[in-house]
């Protein structure tokens, strides 16, 4: 990757090993503090359920008649701050596409092709399980890949995995969140209120053409689009997440002055979302209860299972075999010195699905279903980052580039 960064360090020591480039520091980084308040989450969840319970189910109202909006307090996190994150991650696809591994059209191939056929088969797999009924709706759950946990995992257990290894699966987890926005908008957004949706429009149609003009509004680009947009999103019964990635998509790489607008935009936020909102989320999404009865229940559920084979066996099959065939295909090629070993242990580790996947989890259920779907998801989590640990310490070091 090209462009200067703001160079950011982190006290985590040996444990971070970049690929050229700060937003993979933070990523590793972010990984393990989101794994820290999901831990926290849990416990506070198990030991102090009611008061747990109580503080993210209370309702906050902003705004005044028509034009109020009223959520409970994990509502406010989950549709409003989160904005915010996959604002970073349209940054993420924008700033892949102009300068990353998605510029070139080969390199991107296997990637692409990888992270289509791990979205593809966990999505039938859970299908098959539950083909009907409001069960089905959980499908998206399983789609999604967690880049932050996948590359702590990564590199705390493999660091000295090829350079390539890691491209591709950064690549392969941003394509993964493409797919999920396109996911989240197109079948889990409510009725759509057209006069908010145009008014949105408007102001969106606006900024597109001031950032084709490449004009200087970064000050515009945080608080308009968050204030009025975001609001226009939500009035018009849409997900704030299709808003945060469309904004992040459309930001300057370059103002008219060549300066590094989307650097400049993403460095800042990119933290703000990686270390307070995220982990946020992960504090009012991860307290799953497991009492007795709640695993029993789990236990014998068919969305709890579906996620975790999904998850589990789903993403490493796809893809693996999507690699396979592209390769077969010559539609693309392994990166230099990666072995097909080390492309199923990512693929195993593209499992550990965590943020996205309890975002949607939460647009799909209630009540019990989503208690099972919430252990499910922590399950496949344990069990990827486990197998997928494992296949990496076996394949080792190649002794030999494996370009064909």
């Amino acid at each position: 990757m090209t462009g200067r960064r703001t160079h950011v360090r982190f006290p985590f020591g040996r444990y971070l090993h970049p690929v050229g480039d700060d937003f993979v520091q933070v990523e590793i980084a972010s990984g393990i503090v989101l794994l820290a308040a999901a831990a926290v989450a849990l416990v506070i969840a198990n030991i102090w359920t009611r008061g747990y319970n109580d503080l993210w189910t209370y309702e906050l109202t902003l705004g005044t008649g028509g034009l109020s909006i009223t959520y409970d307090l994990r509502g406010w996190v989950n549709n409003g701050l989160m904005t915010v994150f996959f604002f970073v991650v349209g940054m993420e696809i924008k700033r892949e596409l102009v300068e990353g591994e998605l510029r070139d059209r080969r390199t991107a191939a296997l990637p692409v092709i990888a992270a289509l056929g791990g979205m593809l088969v966990p999505a039938l797999i859970f299908l098959a399980w539950n083909p009907t009924g409001a069960a089905s709706r959980g499908w998206g759950i399983t789609t999604a890949t967690d880049l932050a946990f996948a590359l702590a995992v990564l590199a705390l257990v493999a660091p000295r995995t090829p350079a390539g290894l890691k491209l591709f699966l950064l690549t392969l987890a941003v394509v993964d969140d493409t797919g999920s926005v396109v996911i989240i908008t197109l079948f889990y957004s409510g009725d759509v209120e057209v006069s908010w949706m145009l008014v949105g429009m408007g102001v969106l149609l606006l900024l597109i053409i001031a950032s084709r003009l490449r004009a200087p509004l970064q000050p515009l680009y945080v608080p308009l689009a968050f204030a009025v947009l975001w609001f226009c999103t939500v009035k018009a019964n849409l997900s704030g997440a299709l808003i945060g990635a469309v904004l992040g998509l459309i930001t300057p790489a370059r103002s008219r002055d060549e300066r590094h607008v989307l650097h400049r935009v993403e460095a800042p936020l990119h933290l703000v979302a990686s270390f307070a909102i995220v982990p946020l989320f992960a504090l009012a999404n991860a307290g799953i209860q497991l009492g007795p009865d709640d695993l029993r229940a789990a236990g014998s559920s068919g969305i709890t299972w579906a996620i975790v084979v999904a998850r589990v066996a789903g993403k490493a099959v796809g893809i693996t075999l999507a690699v396979a065939l592209a390769v077969r295909l010559g539609l693309g090629r392994l990166p230099t010195s990666v072995t097909r070993r080390q492309i199923l242990g990512v693929g195993v580790l593209a499992g550990i699905g965590f943020t996205v996947a309890l975002f949607i989890a939460d647009v799909s259920y209630g009540g019990i279903r989503l208690a099972d779907a919430k252990i499910g998801i922590l399950a496949s989590a344990i069990a990827a980052g486990f197998l997928g640990s494992c296949f990496l310490l076996r394949s080792g070091r190649p002794t030999m580039p494996t370009g064909r």
